[in-house]
């Protein structure tokens, strides 16, 4: 490996390690650099986070890239401006050494997209922005794959229950009972003519919506739907039922497509948070089995909202109590 590209991934995993704590805990990230933990404080952090981890799924994933690296340095611009307003009002001295830190990672950036190739910052393309990524009406499965081809999104997955099909389609074409086991969904509302509006939780706690249409709909075969034009995320997907050999009951299979903002840098940011797609069709699947198998789903007390990342951070191990 060149030392360009050692440098780089260094810079990518730097980045990965601010990026991280910005997303999950984006307050104590403001007070630790100084800032107070307002809304507005609390967005930005939000927003440099995701930066940052964008930065760190190219430069992990494609090294030395120029484009990566003059957007580190573009972006460590950004934030020496954003501290040097932070200074001129009077900022604690957290806020000084912040400063001086970025201003010298801005050095070893500024030297590394130099020795990548080009000199100057590339013309021809530049660096995308990453957003949450959202998520879309998503199952999830004791078998499951997943590819993407450019900002697209496939997800298959499959899971075996012990009820009929006919059983199994009753249950799931109440689509409105979907946010009892998918837990990213807030809800799920019949507005009339087969159609249906959603609103689902994405990353760094925003909502999205989106208004979809059933295309296919065969009593104890299949349920498939489309987003209408105007939604918040662009989906269409389609659920299987077919009987499961030697009478074990149901095959549940689920396909789903949808735009992934922020492209692969979006899946990126919505894994480290937690709320990877692929995680949360297996998720969903393991718990409509419990549902529609037990009628409840089974929660832990230590992580009773399931694998985010946010509270996996905020855990610590067991001790015992005080005097004993």
């Amino acid at each position: 490996m060149t030392t360009s590209a050692v440098l780089a991934r260094g810079l990518g995993l730097a980045s990965l390690a601010l990026g991280v704590p910005q997303v999950a805990a984006p307050d104590r990230f403001a007070e630790a650099v100084g800032a107070q933990p307002t809304p507005q404080a609390r967005d930005l952090t939000i927003g440099i986070g995701i930066r940052e981890l964008s930065a760190a799924a190219g430069l992990l994933t494609r090294g030395s890239s120029p484009t990566w690296l003059w957007s580190r340095v573009a972006g460590d611009v950004m934030d020496l401006v954003l501290l040097g307003r932070a200074l001129r009002g009077g900022a604690r001295g957290r806020t000084v050494a912040a400063t001086v830190a970025v201003a010298g990672l801005t050095a070893v950036d500024l030297r590394a997209a130099r020795r990548s190739g080009r000199g100057r910052p590339p013309t021809s393309s530049s660096a995308p922005s990453a957003s949450g990524a959202a998520s879309a009406p998503g199952p999830s499965a004791s078998s499951s794959s997943s590819s993407s081809s450019g900002s697209d999104l496939e997800l298959t997955a499959a899971v075996t229950v012990a009820r009929s099909p006919q059983e199994v389609y009753d249950f799931w074409r109440g689509l409105e009972r979907l946010p009892s086991f998918m837990w990213h969904l807030q809800s799920v509302e019949w507005v009339g003519e087969g159609r249906t509006r959603w609103t689902a939780q994405a990353p760094v706690k925003k909502s999205v919506t989106w208004e979809a249409e059933l295309v296919e709909d065969v009593p104890g075969e299949v349920i498939a739907w489309r987003s209408l034009p105007g939604a918040d995320i662009d989906n269409s997907g389609s659920v299987r039922f077919r009987e499961a050999p030697a009478g074990r009951g149901t095959e549940v299979r689920v396909h789903i497509r949808y735009a992934l903002p922020g492209g692969r840098a979006g899946a990126l940011v919505a894994r480290l948070a937690g709320e990877e797609p692929h995680q949360q069709v297996e998720d969903d699947l393991r718990r409509f089995k419990q549902v529609i198998e037990t009628g409840a789903v089974v929660r832990s007390e230590g992580s009773p909202e399931g694998p985010s990342a946010r509270r996996q951070l905020l855990q610590h191990p067991g001790s015992p109590s005080a005097g004993t």
